[in-house]
């Protein structure tokens, strides 16, 4: 009696951790699909039922898991940008050079920034996705480097710009003399300017 019941709970446990891996596997298959169909078409165009395509799924599964297309565009943007620890006196002399060759690497990896500078430009929900990231992730690297606290939010806007005009005019706009730049020439055009914006004495 006790073995076949301790069979039963096993089966049903196994049968629960596959419902939960098929489940997730639908998320993810929704989750790119939406980041390629929001980088491509952005926000408006994107639509539930294309991004349901895309991820061979029903439109309705899409709107179980999210809702709807707010919904589903929040969590395919949410994204944590794991910038560097600066504090150290030796790295906030390289904080241009670290923080250019960082978003370098994570705009040429990850597809939901693309996406998020896309929908930005035209959406006020995708602009106050990028001001967000903004505000929680970059601010605390100027607090870190920056000689005035109060110039903090100037300055790091600033070199927001010199970021985020790179990666539209690289990777979304895609105007070829910037796209065929290598990576070493932009790092070494814009990191003494992100680094004067973050660290030079107030004008």
């Amino acid at each position: 009696m006790n073995g076949s019941s301790g069979r039963s709970n096993s089966s049903s446990a196994e049968s629960g951790g596959g419902v939960r891996r098929r489940s997730d596997a639908t998320r993810d298959a929704i989750l790119s699909a939406a980041r390629e169909r929001f980088a491509a078409d952005g926000y408006e165009r994107a639509t539930i039922r294309a991004i349901a395509r895309d991820a061979k799924i029903d439109p309705s599964m899409v709107m179980r898991y999210y809702g709807n297309k707010e919904g589903l565009f929040a969590a395919a943007v949410a994204i944590d940008l794991r910038l560097p620890d600066v504090s150290a006196p030796s790295r906030r002399q390289d904080v241009g050079r670290t923080l250019v060759t960082h978003f370098l690497d994570t705009w040429e990896d990850n597809e939901v920034l693309t996406a998020l500078l896309r929908v930005g430009a035209t959406n006020q929900g995708g602009a106050e996705r990028m001001q967000g990231i903004f505000r929680e992730q970059l601010l605390p690297i100027a607090r870190q480097v920056c000689p005035d606290p109060e110039q903090v939010p100037a300055r790091a806007a600033l070199a927001s710009s010199q970021l985020l005009g790179l990666a539209l005019t690289r990777y979304v706009l895609r105007i070829p003399p910037v796209v065929a730049l290598p990576r070493e020439e932009i790092v070494a055009w814009l990191a003494p300017t992100v680094q004067r914006y973050l660290t030079a004495p107030n004008p």
